[in-house]
């Protein structure tokens, strides 16, 4: 599980992955530029890196339950197995190497060394030269949100509404956009509650060290629509270090690059909730502003 060591390298030895090639249709269309969900569904399409059920990982989503049933209704572990060779991808490499950067405590004021920061600016770099994050750009230029901003503005922007440290919880500089949604907080007043944590790869890894205990997933609203091995939207319950999530929806195999871009889209493009279709699955795209910044931002599975 060391494959993204030598991401953490200075600045002068980091090597990237190439420009996405010049036959990737990155332009936004009008349809696209005036339906939110279109644009969604077009960064779907183009999240060439994402992962295949039964090639690339397997999960097994044991029994279904009730959000307020606490018994575990999962016998093992969500994930049955995942290709290593994934973490030699350049953007999920870049994206793991900065999961332990965070104290997963709410309210713990944050310390970033140069490294870590220097990873932030890297990994930003590296998704940056992919379709999903190219056609964000131009979408956002088209609509006007980015005025006179080149490429490398664009991405000094983008670092740092994902990364700067905000206050949450009463404490200054103890959280940010990125720790929230990707990584996960444990809010320490009154009962202890987990806060975001909606990314499939961090589950993954803290599953593999023990640290998560998947308890099922949650019954959909409509039946007939349970999920299986196959299914990329998930909406489950665990237990993070010994603390309750009692529901939480996430997107399974998806590329780094993809939530960062569409999660980005629909905070500058959207409001609080945004109906979307990315291919096969209706969602709500929940997101709440914090001032100027992303406070959290996740899917809820709409059926």
């Amino acid at each position: 599980m060391d494959h993204w060591q030598r991401y953490k390298r200075p600045p002068s030895e980091q090597e990237y992955s190439d420009e996405v090639s010049q036959g990737v249709n990155i332009d936004p269309s009008e349809s696209e530029l005036s339906d939110l969900s279109r644009a969604c569904n077009k960064l779907w399409e183009l999240d060439l890196n994402r992962l295949t059920p039964g090639k690339d990982y397997q999960i097994d989503c044991g029994e279904g339950k009730k959000v307020y049933q606490k018994e575990d209704m999962a016998q093992g572990s969500l994930f049955y197995w995942l290709s290593e060779d994934i973490f030699k991808r350049p953007t999920y490499a870049r994206f793991c190497s900065l999961l332990d950067n965070y104290n997963p405590n709410e309210g713990y004021k944050e310390v970033i060394t140069s490294e870590e920061k220097q990873e932030e600016t890297a990994f930003i770099e590296e998704i940056s030269r992919t379709a999903p994050i190219k056609y964000l750009y131009k979408y956002l230029v088209k609509k006007g949100v980015l005025s006179n901003q080149n490429y490398q503005e664009f991405k000094r922007m983008m670092n740092d509404l994902w990364f700067d440290l905000y206050g949450r919880g009463g404490t200054s500089r103890c959280s940010s956009a990125f720790e929230h949604v990707f990584v996960g907080e444990i809010k320490q007043r009154g009962e202890q509650e987990v806060a975001g944590f909606h990314n499939w790869l961090q589950f993954y890894l803290e599953e593999s060290k023990g640290r998560v205990d998947y308890q099922g997933y949650i019954f959909p609203r409509r039946r007939g629509h349970i999920p299986d091995s196959e299914t990329q939207l998930l909406t489950i319950q665990f237990e993070w270090n010994g603390v309750l999530k009692s529901v939480s929806s996430t997107l399974v195999g998806v590329s780094p690059e993809f939530e960062i871009a569409l999660y980005t889209l629909c905070y500058f493009m959207g409001g609080e909730d945004n109906y979307v279709q990315l291919g096969q699955y209706s969602m709500n795209i929940k997101c709440y502003h914090f001032r100027d910044r992303i406070g959290s931002v996740f899917p809820i599975a709409e059926c």
